[in-house]
C-alpha cells in the first residue's frame, strides 16, 4: 500500500514539472523503501558480514586450504563473508576430523568463532578443540562468558546483549603508533579513536556502523601518494600544521534476508573480489561508497549485483560545492566446478549522467543483463569492463589464484596492430603456499600483477574506474608490473611475524604527455597510438619491504612493531628516495593499515 502511494505521488509530480533533481529523489526514495519493506516483511535468520581485514581473512584461507576443498556458506573471491558462514566452515572441519591441524590452527579455529561468539551459542563442547586450547600456555580463550557482568560478559566485546528480540556488540576501536621516517623532521604519530556497533534485530535485521575521528603525521611516501590520488583508503582528509593529517572515518550498513538463498546488504563499505593481497577487477583501496549488494548463493553458484554511487572528485556542481556524482553496476557470478576449483566471470558498468541532470540509469538495474547491450541500446559511452577470475586447492598445501580484467577490445587493433593504446588489460597470478617446506604455522604467498597502459582510464573523470581519486583496482592504476611476496609466521599463538615485500616498475607521465600510468587522466590526451609498452614513459622502481611483529596481548588487542624499507629510484629522472621507516602501535579491533605501494 506504501509504495503504491508513493508510486502515484511520483507520478503526479513529474506531470506537475517537478525539478529533475526532486524527482530523481523521490524514485531513489521509493525504490530504497521498496527493497527495505520486502526484506523487513519476509526476512529470515540474519547475519552481519566481517570487516576486511588482510590478517584475519588469511586465517580463513589457511583453515579453508588446510581442509581442502571449499567452504559451503561462502565463495572465497566475494568478500566480505557473513560470520554465520565463517563459524560454519569451522564446524565443517571439527565435524569432518580428517584435517590435519596444528595445535596453533585449534587456538585460531576458537579465535574465530569468540569473535563471532553469536553464532556458537547452541554448540555442545568440544572436547578436541578446548584440549588443545587449553594445552597451550598463553592462549587467550574467547569463547568462555563471563555471566553476572555489564561489560566484557564475551571477550570479544566491550558490551554485548544476546536474546530473543536484539543481538548487540559494541566495541572501543583505536590505533595508535609514534615512529621515524629518515625523509621528514616530524616526528610519525598516529591516533585514531572510535566505536563499532554491530547486530541483529529480531533475527531478522543485521546492522553494522563504525566510526573513527583520526589525526596523525604519515611518512612522507604516503604523503606523496595522497597529494596525487587522496588519503589512502579515506575521503575527506584536511592538512595540518607539521604535514600532519586530520580526517573521519565511518561505514555502516543494513542487510536482510528476503529469501533462504538470497542476502541483501545496503549501506557505505568497501567490497573486494579476488583471492589475492591485490584485486585487479575491485579491491579495498579506495575511500567506503554508497551500495547495495545482492548475494545469490545456490550450492555451487554465487551471484552477486553490486550497484554503487560514487565520487567523480574531478568535477563540483552547485554553489555549495557539491561533488559530481558517478554510478557503477557490476555482477560477478561464481562457479565452483568442483570441490577444488572455482571459477568467476565479472562485468561492470561506470557511468554518469550528471550532464544531463540526471541520477542513476534505471536501465542498469535489471540484474540479470549483460550489460554492453544496455550501453549499446543506450547509445552511450559508458565505460565497460569485463573480468574472470579462478582458485585452485592443491593437495591442501598449495592455493593458486589469478584475475584478467579486460577494459577495451577492438578486433582490428587488438590482434594486427602492435602495442594499441586500445590493448587495455590487466591480469593476476599468485599462490599461497601453508605449513610451506613442512614447517608449521609458516604460510608463504607470491604474487604477479601487471596493467597496461590506460586500463581503467576513459575519456571523463566521471567514468574512469576510481573513486574519489582513488584507483577501485590496484593503488598503482595502470602502466605497470609488480611482483609481490609475503611471509607470515606464527610463532606462538599469539606471537606473529609478517614480512611484506615488493618490486614494481611503474612508467610515469613526462615532458607534460599522457602515458597511460595515470587513470585520473582522459585518455584522449594519450602520447601515441600505437606503440605502447608496459611501465612506458619514465619507468619508476619501487622496492618496498614491511616487516612487522605482532603480539596480541589480548582478544584483539596487539602491540606490533614495524620497520619499513622503501626505495624510488628511476634511471632518466633524478628521482630517488630512500626511506626507512620504523614505529611502535598498539591497535584495538581495527585492521592493521597497509598502505604497501
Amino acid at each position: 500500500m506504501l509504495i503504491g502511494i508513493l508510486y502515484v505521488e511520483f507520478l503526479y509530480s513529474e506531470r506537475q514539472g517537478t525539478p529533475p533533481r526532486m524527482i530523481q529523489l523521490i524514485r531513489s526514495f521509493i525504490l530504497y523503501t521498496a527493497l527495505f519493506v520486502l526484506g523487513i516483511s519476509c526476512s529470515l535468520a540474519q547475519s552481519t558480514f566481517i570487516p576486511l581485514n588482510d590478517d584475519y581473512y588469511h586465517l580463513i584461507d589457511r583453515l579453508e586450504i588446510k581442509r581442502g576443498k571449499f567452504s559451503e556458506g561462502f565463495h572465497s573471491n566475494m568478500k566480505p563473508f557473513e560470520r554465520k558462514a565463517v563459524v560454519a566452515l569451522t564446524d565443517s572441519i571439527r565435524k569432518e576430523r580428517k584435517v590435519v591441524l596444528t595445535k596453533i590452527d585449534y587456538t585460531t579455529i576458537n579465535y574465530l568463532r569468540g569473535d563471532s561468539w553469536e553464532w556458537t551459542l547452541s554448540d555442545a563442547p568440544d572436547a578436541e578443540v578446548k584440549e588443545h586450547q587449553l594445552s597451550r600456555v598463553g592462549s587467550i580463550p574467547t569463547t568462555r562468558q563471563r555471566k553476572n557482568r555489564t561489560f566484557f560478559s564475551n571477550p570479544a566485546d566491550l558490551y554485548s546483549i544476546h536474546n530473543e528480540d536484539v543481538d548487540l556488540h559494541v566495541n572501543f576501536v583505536t590505533n595508535n603508533y609514534i615512529g621515524n621516517d629518515n625523509n621528514t623532521d616530524s616526528r610519525l604519530w598516529f591516533t585514531g579513536r572510535g566505536v563499532e556497533i554491530r547486530g541483529i534485530i529480531n533475527k531478522k535485521l543485521g546492522f553494522y556502523t563504525y566510526v573513527s575521528d583520526n589525526q596523525g603525521v604519515f611518512g612522507k611516501y604516503v604523503r606523496d601518494y595522497a597529494a596525487q590520488y587522496n588519503m589512502p583508503g579515506e575521503g575527506l582528509a584536511k592538512q595540518t600544521r607539521n604535514n600532519g593529517t586530520d580526517f573521519l572515518s565511518a561505514r555502516g550498513y543494513i542487510s536482510f534476508r528476503p529469501l533462504k538463498s538470497i542476502n541483501v546488504q545496503f549501506g557505505h563499505d568497501r567490497n573486494f573480489i579476488g583471492s589475492g593481497y591485490r584485486s585487479m577487477i575491485l579491491s579495498d583501496n579506495s575511500s567506503p561508497y554508497l551500495f547495495l549488494r545482492i548475494d545469490t548463493h545456490l550450492g555451487k553458484f554465487q551471484y552477486t549485483n553490486l550497484w554503487t554511487s560514487m565520487i567523480n572528485y574531478e568535477n563540483f556542481r552547485g554553489g555549495d560545492l557539491l561533488r559530481a556524482k558517478k554510478f557503477t553496476a557490476m555482477h560477478h557470478l561464481s562457479i565452483n566446478l568442483s570441490d577444488k576449483f572455482n571459477i568467476g566471470i565479472f562485468e561492470a558498468e561506470v557511468f554518469s549522467r550528471d550532464s544531463a541532470g540526471q541520477g542513476y540509469d534505471f536501465n542498469y538495474l535489471n540484474p540479470i543483463i549483460f550489460y554492453r547491450f544496455v550501453e549499446s541500446y543506450l547509445g552511450s559511452e559508458d565505460n565497460a569492463l569485463l573480468g574472470a577470475d579462478f582458485r585452485w586447492l592443491v593437495a591442501k598445501r598449495v592455493s593458486i589464484y589469478g584475475q584478467f580484467m579486460l577494459d577495451e577490445f577492438l578486433t582490428k587493433f587488438y590482434f594486427n596492430k602492435e602495442g594499441s593504446w586500445t590493448k587495455k588489460y590487466a591480469g593476476q597470478l599468485g599462490f599461497k603456499y601453508v605449513d610451506a617446506f613442512g614447517v608449521p604455522n609458516l604460510d608463504l604467498q607470491g604474487e604477479y600483477n601487471v596493467a597496461r597502459p590506460f586500463t581503467y582510464s576513459h575519456r571523463d573523470g566521471a567514468r574512469n574506474y576510481t573513486h574519489f581519486r582513488q584507483p577501485l583496482a590496484h593503488p598503482l592504476g595502470a602502466n605497470f608490473r609488480e611482483i609481490l611476496g609475503i611471509v607470515r609466521y606464527k610463532i606462538t599463538p599469539n606471537l606473529s611475524l609478517y614480512s611484506t615485500m615488493v618490486w614494481a616498475n611503474k612508467g610515469v607521465d613526462y615532458d607534460g604527455k599522457n602515458w597511460g600510468g595515470n587513470i585520473l587522466l582522459d585518455y584522449d590526451t594519450r602520447a601515441g597510438d600505437f606503440g605502447n609498452t608496459i611501465a612506458q614513459g619514465v619507468p619508476l622502481f619501487t622496492r618496498f619491504i614491511d616487516v612487522r611483529v605482532s603480539q596480541m596481548l589480548a582478544h584483539n588487542l596487539f602491540l606490533e612493531g614495524r620497520y619499513l624499507s622503501r626505495r624510488e629510484e628511476s634511471p632518466r629522472y633524478t628521482v630517488q628516495q630512500s626511506t626507512r621507516l620504523w614505529s611502535i602501535a598498539l591497535r584495538y579491533n581495527i585492521a592493521y593499515r597497509q598502505q604497501t605501494f
